[in-house]
């Protein structure tokens, strides 16, 4: 079966990195291959991007810039998260003021209500795009181990 996109999702080399058994090997002590050196600052959000889904690319960005996570070639990927995730809300909300279900008028059938699928739909895209950009509490544990300062000032034992 397999085939292109199956089995498990790289991980970024810092990544293995820190979780490795020693310096620039991973945790099966295999050498780890550096990344290229991306310029990493906070990309400009796409024109295209309003509302909810601007609001959400602020406070992402302003969450993800501290931690040089970005560079100006994620801003598309993350714009689609925002704009999921503003789907995802406009799809609640009518779900939420009409109902799950919605009747026929003709035949008096009750059917499942369109925004349903549409908020199980971009829940799917949020889930993967969190997956990518690491917005999980797995992906948050192993940035909590990645060292913040190296300023030896606050280090007793730096010398």
């Amino acid at each position: 079966m397999g085939g292109k996109g199956s089995g498990r999702i790289s991980r970024p080399s810092a990544l293995k990195l820190i979780e490795g058994r020693s310096p620039g090997r991973d945790s099966g002590g295999r050498i780890v291959a550096q990344t290229p050196k991306f310029v990493r600052e906070a990309p400009d959000p796409p024109a295209w991007l309003d509302g909810a889904a601007r609001d959400e690319w602020d406070r992402v960005v302003a969450e993800l810039e501290p931690l040089d996570l970005l560079k100006s070639t994620d801003a598309q990927a993350l714009a689609c998260y925002c704009q999921a995730v503003a789907d995802h809300a406009a799809a609640v909300a009518i779900v939420a003021a009409e109902g799950r279900v919605i009747t026929n008028p003709k035949t008096g059938h009750q059917h499942p209500h369109p925004a349903v699928a549409d908020a199980r739909a971009s829940r799917a895209q949020i889930l993967q795009f969190a997956r990518e950009f690491g917005f999980s509490p797995a992906a948050e544990q192993r940035l909590a181990s990645l060292p913040t300062d190296s300023s030896d000032d606050s280090n007793p034992f730096a010398g």
